[in-house]
């Protein structure tokens, strides 16, 4: 017991000594009060900061170590030599095929402008059913004298993004002006067409969303599906009741699920394949299941409806009731840059979220102008769309009834026409995809050196040789204009169904 209280006596010496020494310390008495009111207050406060202290005290006493040092096995020279030469880097392309190839060595080369009738390289002048200018635009002398002054005035380019002093009063002034031939309440002008429907989608879905997407949906499409890393439920090829049951099973799916944003991504006219949605049937579906639509009038803006407003106009649809329209400025409009009309809070939240937006240069003002001026043609001349319908109609007589090896998949009203090879010739001949790509490329040269440009569908060739999901059939692509005269379409369109005969027969 004596024994017991001498050390608990010297504890208590030790401990008055220490705290003599500590109250000498300049600061110690706020340190010591501190101390008592944080434990008092908060005691689990007190434990984690004298934690770190410890591991503040650790971290400084510990070793030192060298970040130099190599931990990998050393190898000679002559080793390092050998598998530098064993090494075979992948190809950041595919090798280049026998029919590309060929492709390559044919393909026409214009001069000057690429108007109805262009003159080529050679010296030849062409019927040109290549390009997308089915109203004519590209020859428009008024559009040209308002381009080169818009030129003379704001430049070649902004060479800045939009929100970093790229936008201009024009940009506004055709986003303004694209909101009011649609509908909308808002709309956003992209740079370029491809980005747009490929920012927009990752814009709004995110990872853990649902994407029920049409399965010919274009490349631009596809890609932006893949970059929002979202969920996605293919439905066959305008097939509603294959789209109700994937609608009905999402929903199913995720009943008892947190909520997620769920949209149905589809094009007005399919790059691809060329015919028209049912947009009404999308719509009253998309309710139903509270769905957003996403709807990509690339090729129908432009096009489609009486004053070219697309889909929603040719098929009295309510603009407001589609979420999100996605169209092209390049092509029909003969300008360039895309664009997405929605409702305001919809617009503005790409200006900062959408990556085509916010990292590229602005539109240059030279287009933006110009797809302001043809907006404003189309509204204001109903000729305009007229002429090229006629076109379309005068071209798909000579081709699609008068054919006995192709048939046209387009819209009746799309001024272009996809044809493909008619399935019992190809069952009966026994022809594969790549049969059929070549087939299609000896009847575009066939039209080329008898004075035709058109051109084929080309897609993205898969590992195994195959175009990508959804089976597509290779096509023939022809784009009519209201350029050329009917007699001319007429010519045009007998070269072609000719040429098609003639490479069709003479394969076995």
């Amino acid at each position: 017991m004596e024994e017991l209280h001498e050390a608990h006596g010297w504890l208590l010496k030790l401990s008055e000594e220490l705290s003599g020494l500590f109250q000498k310390v300049p600061g110690s008495p706020i340190v010591l009060r501190y101390i008592k009111s944080s434990y008092q207050n908060d005691p689990v406060r007190s434990l984690i900061e004298l934690f770190l202290c410890l591991f503040a005290v650790r971290y400084l006493l510990a070793p030192s170590y060298s970040t130099q040092k190599k931990s990998f096995v050393k190898l000679t020279d002559e080793e390092i030599d050998e598998l530098v030469n064993e090494w075979q880097p992948e190809p950041l392309v595919a090798p280049v095929t026998p029919l590309e190839e060929a492709e390559n060595e044919k393909r026409p080369v214009i001069v000057g402008a690429p108007g109805p009738k262009p003159k080529l390289a050679n010296g030849r002048t062409v019927t040109n059913l290549a390009s997308y200018n089915y109203h004519n635009f590209a020859s428009s002398e008024p559009l040209k004298e308002k381009a080169i002054t818009t030129l003379r005035t704001y430049g070649v380019g902004p060479c800045g993004p939009p929100g970093f002093y790229g936008t201009q009063d024009v940009h506004k002034r055709t986003e303004a002006d694209i909101a009011a031939h649609l509908g909308t309440p808002g709309c956003i002008v992209y740079a370029q067409a491809f980005s747009t429907i490929s920012s927009v989608i990752p814009a709004f879905s995110k990872r853990g969303d649902i994407i029920v997407a049409d399965e010919a949906c274009n490349y631009a499409i596809r890609k932006g599906i893949q970059i929002s890393r979202s969920t996605v439920r293919w439905f066959a090829h305008n097939d509603l009741e294959d789209m109700q049951r994937v609608l009905a099973r999402v929903v199913k799916e995720q009943a008892k699920k947190p909520l997620t944003r769920r949209f149905i991504v589809t094009e007005g006219l399919f790059e691809d394949l060329g015919d028209a949605a049912d947009l009404p049937k999308i719509v009253e579906l998309k309710l139903k299941y509270k769905f957003r639509l996403i709807l990509d009038e690339t090729w129908s803006y432009g096009v489609l409806g009486r004053s070219g407003r697309g889909l929603t106009e040719a098929q009295n649809v309510d603009p407001a009731s589609v979420d999100m329209i996605i169209g092209s400025l390049a092509g029909p409009l003969c300008a360039g840059g895309g664009f997405c009309a929605a409702s305001e809070e919809i617009t503005e939240h790409q200006r900062i979220s959408a990556s085509a937006f916010t990292f590229s240069a602005a539109l240059p003002a030279m287009l933006a102008t110009t797809a302001s001026e043809t907006i404003t043609l189309l509204q204001t001349d109903p000729g305009v769309i007229q002429a090229c319908r006629e076109a379309a109609r005068t071209m798909w007589a000579m081709l699609d009834p008068r054919s006995e090896w192709v048939r046209c998949t387009s819209h009746p009203e799309n001024p272009m026409l996809m044809l493909v090879l008619k399935q019992g010739v190809v069952e009966s001949r026994g022809w594969g995809e790549r049969e059929q790509e070549a087939l299609l490329q000896d009847v575009v040269d066939e039209c080329a050196a008898n004075g035709v440009l058109v051109s084929r569908r080309k897609g993205v060739l898969g590992a195994d040789g195959r175009m990508r999901e959804g089976g597509l059939q290779p096509a023939l692509r022809v784009c009519v204009t209201s350029g050329l005269t009917k007699r001319e379409l007429e010519k045009a369109g007998t070269v072609v169904r000719h040429a098609v005969t003639k490479v069709v027969k003479g394969r076995r």
